[in-house]
């Protein structure tokens, strides 16, 4: 089994293509679901992420798309098996 890596290990260059993968990944997602992202399944998965619509405003919105990069990065690292 692989150790296990945090985030702040990774070389930058890996970092970087797994971004760039990342944002492919969600490309992939979005496109699959005929870039219609406000269907209730998808209202769904956002309120399961970020709680309900006003508290995910509470949030700010660079903590927001962090955290849809560091998934799209993950889905990414999955499928490529690191």
């Amino acid at each position: 089994m692989a150790p296990v890596r945090h985030a702040s290990t990774i070389w930058p260059m890996h970092r970087f293509i797994d971004t760039l993968g990342g944002i492919g990944e969600l490309l992939l997602i979005a496109a699959r679901a005929g870039f219609r992202l406000n269907r209730p399944y998808w209202r769904w998965r956002r309120e399961t992420a970020f709680g309900p619509p006003d508290a995910a405003q509470r949030l700010p919105r660079i903590a927001r798309i962090r955290a849809m990069l560091e998934y799209g990065r993950w889905v990414y690292r999955m499928k490529r098996g690191r």
